[in-house]
């Protein structure tokens, strides 16, 4: 009997699911998108956009952008009561205020 793969993206079949309407390709501005130092930000997974997406288990969590890491944005978030210290890029990140 084969192995089930555990990857990255396993049982994600609803969680990065997009609606139909909104399929394709990503509004320039999204992908350009900039945050100041201290902002807040939600986590939302973009499927489309594989680079620079957090593990499955950061969907939907709210953090503080504490710097800038090339192209990506260093997020500190609490899971749990753990601080947590992700690298996301600006299309998994939506401002928050």
């Amino acid at each position: 009997m084969p192995i089930r793969s555990k990857g990255l993206r396993s049982k994600t079949r609803h969680l990065l699911l997009k609606d139909p309407r909104n399929k394709g390709r990503l509004p320039p501005n999204r992908v350009l998108a900039q945050f100041e130092v201290g902002a807040r930000v939600a986590i939302k997974l973009e499927p489309s956009q594989h680079g620079g997406m957090t593990h499955k288990r950061f969907q939907g969590l709210t953090g503080t952008v504490r710097g800038k890491q090339g192209v990506a944005f260093v997020i500190d978030v609490l899971h749990g009561n753990m601080p947590k210290t992700l690298v996301v890029r600006a299309e998994h990140l939506l401002a928050l205020e």
